[in-house]
């Protein structure tokens, strides 16, 4: 079985945990975390987009010029397309981007996304994660210790809690997500990744 190290919040390696090879231990479908991850960036378009077409544009009920005599080419209306504060013609229309992507498939572009992360041991499981307070200097001095390449961090942790929340969204370097709402779009843009301990069982538990 695949097994990742356990740290303390001050850095130091403690132990190791052995954990399921089909999660952590996944061969990479490049094509199909690809498919996962063009799919989340697709959702997060707003699709409210909208230009007006031309029964949409306010006036242009009467003939902007007369039919003869101007030298000019006859217009119907000053909100025809091809003159100027006209209406629009093929301009985006509201729509939805959303694209249908199995749950299976999402789950297994996370499974290989996180068994990367773990063959290139910039992935974790960090023991002791509490906030009493949101306090953020408390919460910047630990992630120097546990994340001292001082790039971007992940931390799944397994349930919301306030006060780490509330501590962290000051950082930019630091990305906080659930075990049962982490996917694969956060664990590639993250640098390292640390699991709290008590949700790795969680994470597994999804993802077997």
């Amino acid at each position: 079985m695949a097994s990742i190290k356990v740290i303390g919040t001050d850095g130091a390696e403690q132990r190791t945990v052995e954990v399921s090879d089909a999660v952590f231990a996944a061969a990479v479908n490049e094509g199909l975390v690809q498919e996962a991850v063009v799919a989340l960036q697709a959702s997060r378009h707003q699709g409210t987009h909208k230009a007006k077409v031309r029964h949409e544009v306010r006036g242009g009920g009467v003939k902007p010029f007369r039919q003869k005599g101007t030298g000019r080419a006859r217009q119907g209306s000053s909100r025809e397309p091809q003159m100027r504060g006209g209406g629009a013609v093929f301009g985006p229309r509201p729509r939805s981007y959303r694209q249908k992507v199995p749950t299976r498939v999402r789950r297994h572009a996370l499974c290989c996304a996180l068994s990367e992360r773990l063959r290139q041991d910039r992935l974790g499981v960090l023991a002791g994660l509490a906030c009493d307070a949101p306090k953020t200097k408390a919460f910047a001095t630990m992630l120097d210790k546990v994340s001292p390449e001082g790039r971007k961090t992940l931390f799944i942790i397994v349930d919301k809690n306030d006060n780490v929340m509330l501590s962290s969204r000051n950082i930019q370097r630091v990305c906080l997500s659930t075990a049962s709402d982490v996917n694969v779009l956060d664990v590639l843009a993250a640098r390292r990744v640390l699991i709290q301990e008590e949700a790795l069982a969680k994470l597994e538990e999804r993802l077997s």
